[in-house]
């Protein structure tokens, strides 16, 4: 369903002549109020009148995460503290958190654009959607809730972990959706399958999944075991939180709310636009945000840009999934890649189970080593070496040949690599750098 026909599915010309008065705006908004862009502006002489076109914002500097951690924690904000009415942060793992206000407006706008990545997948106000993000200072669970609220469908705040009590109020109280991280999905998936539920006592029929990057393979594995339809979402805390893109039912890219952020694609080593049909880092515009609004927000995120239009009738862009993170990228040997390409040759393999990981070591000869742990189905996982031999030696060849690197793969025992509520930790670095 497209909950907004109007706006989803607007005329080339309407779009971008709405992005061009919403980009004015917002210029205005970020000179007069931030300190930061004022400064940024003034060193380029630049005026927020001098924007004629869309294309005219490539004059413009590039903001980073490092210029948000800076900002710490209001200088960002583009109105007085009376005017913010909600507050979200990053996780704050490598240290202080990223600090995003919201007024109403912002909180109004937000519901909207998760409403809209709900009703594409086909939720509607009959569902019971269990929310198990987190719920708290990240943006996950609030911004799934708000949509979710909007649209009128039920809501079960479940938020993360105590994983069988997740199970029994998904059979007790009749969940037909399921918005989680993906990584999650399948330990719950497989929890299921351990505890020798009858999928029968479920009635899921939708899962929504994002917050980590995640293959089609992994949406083989949800679909299969759930006997569900399996979506991606992507949105990032400090453009909104979730909501930033969605997928619809022709699961080939995830559309960009393009009426409320300017999307464009570039390449992170040289900061020039990505060529067409190449990956880029995604760089995001905000405009329509009143209390924290960013312009050409370096994300780190690598995908795909497509612009051909939608059989579902939407006119927006969409991006691919994920590829992975510029500041996940491993160089090993002076060979560059990343996470979701291994993971791409691994899932080849029907034998294997969707769950791996990546440990880097340097060793007194200072080479430096990549080791592959990925586990083998139960069934698979007998006594015969042999059968388990010729697996492993095929999947080395494999990776040599994709990724021009010498890769030692280690097959162990399903369920030996830890599981997590949340994000999984896919690369293990032990190199001192």
């Amino acid at each position: 369903m497209i909950l907004n026909p109007k706006l989803e599915t607007m005329s080339e010309n309407s779009l971008r002549q709405l992005q061009l008065e919403r980009l004015q705006a917002i210029l205005n908004r970020v000179y007069y109020n931030v300190e930061y862009y004022k400064t940024k502006f003034d060193e380029i002489k630049f005026l927020p009148e001098h924007l004629k076109t869309l294309n005219d914002l490539k004059k413009l500097p590039f903001t980073t995460k490092e210029d948000l951690k800076a900002a710490y924690p209001y200088k960002m904000f583009a109105v007085p503290l009376r005017d913010i009415v909600q507050l979200h942060t990053s996780t704050g793992s490598t240290g202080k958190p990223l600090v995003v206000g919201y007024t109403r407006n912002d909180l109004k706008h937000w519901a909207e654009l998760n409403a809209r990545g709900l009703a594409a997948v086909g939720v509607t106000q009959d569902d019971m959607i269990q929310i198990a993000y987190h719920y708290g200072m990240t943006t996950g669970g609030l911004g799934f809730h708000l949509g979710a609220n909007k649209l009128g469908a039920s809501i079960i705040p479940a938020s993360t972990g105590n994983s069988k009590k997740q199970i029994d109020i998904m059979i007790d109280y009749k969940t037909t959706v399921l918005a989680c991280a993906p990584s999650y999905a399948v330990y719950l998936a497989e929890l299921i399958e351990n505890m020798n539920i009858d999928l029968k006592n479920l009635y899921l029929r939708i899962g929504i999944f994002g917050s980590e990057p995640w293959s089609e393979k992994m949406r083989e594995t949800i679909e299969n075991k759930l006997k569900i339809k399996a979506y991606d979402v992507y949105g990032l805390t400090e453009i909104i939180g979730p909501g930033v893109a969605f997928e619809c039912p022709e699961k080939n890219g995830l559309h960009i709310n393009e009426d409320y952020f300017l999307v464009e694609l570039i390449n992170p080593n040289t900061l020039q636009p990505a060529k067409e049909g190449e990956a880029g880092e995604l760089v995001f515009t905000t405009l329509l945000k009143e209390g924290y609004p960013l312009i050409r927000y370096r994300t780190g995120d690598i995908a795909f840009l497509q612009k051909e239009k939608c059989r579902c009738g939407r006119i927006f862009a969409k991006i691919s999934r994920i590829y992975g993170r510029s500041d996940d990228m491993i160089i090993v040997k002076g060979v560059k890649l990343f996470p979701s390409q291994i993971e791409k040759i691994l899932f080849t393999e029907e034998n294997l189970a969707p769950h791996y990981q990546i440990v880097i070591k340097r060793e007194k000869n200072a080479l430096d080593e990549l080791e592959i742990k990925v586990e083998v189905l139960e069934e698979v996982f007998t006594d015969d070496v042999a059968g388990l031999t010729k697996l492993k030696d095929r999947l080395e060849k494999k990776l040599i040949s994709e990724l021009s690197l010498q890769c030692k793969v280690s097959l162990v025992e399903y369920n030996s690599i830890i599981r997590t509520d949340g994000k999984t930790k896919k690369v293990i670095d032990l190199r001192e750098l």
